[in-house]
């Protein structure tokens, strides 16, 4: 199974860690929004947008690339880092999940992680998550890139 993952990473490298991780699972390339082309994921099985978050969305480059990609029939899944957990009522995640709904993708369920964050106010304290992601959040990451591997026509 060939994939993809398209990974903004700005902070702290905490999405780039999960995705490094999900990608030694997956055999997969990691690229930025900025190194990808819209073209590039017709060419994957798989595959997976993610970023950190930012005031509660996804980074805006990620989803720039997003609307920018032509319909596709491809599999994908959204993955994040945060401070601050998801709100089950509104998960930042939902956005991008939508958005490439719309663009034709079967997407998989979503991962999200706790990662270090140091925006404002947290940066007052040193910031909240210290450690984080840790050697369990990897292990987790790993734990979701088997399963998307093992049970390729998942669907959520």
């Amino acid at each position: 199974m060939k994939t993809l993952l398209v990974c903004t990473s700005v902070s702290h490298g905490n999405t780039r860690r999960v995705a490094q991780a999900m990608a030694d699972v997956l055999d997969a390339r990691v690229l930025t929004p900025q190194e990808a082309s819209a073209t590039d994921p017709a060419g994957y099985d798989l595959v997976g947008f993610g970023s950190g978050v930012f005031s509660q969305r996804m980074h805006p480059d990620l989803i720039a690339f997003a609307r920018a990609l032509p319909p596709s029939s491809g599999r994908a899944f959204v993955f994040a880092t945060s401070g601050l957990p998801q709100l089950p009522f509104a998960p930042f995640t939902r956005p991008l999940t939508r958005l490439l709904h719309a663009k034709g993708f079967a997407v998989e369920p979503a991962f999200t992680c706790r990662a270090l964050d140091t925006w404002p106010p947290f940066n007052l304290i040193g910031g909240i998550n210290q450690q984080r992601p840790d050697k369990d959040d990897l292990s987790a990451a790993r734990a979701f890139a088997r399963a998307r591997k093992n049970h390729p026509t998942t669907t959520a």
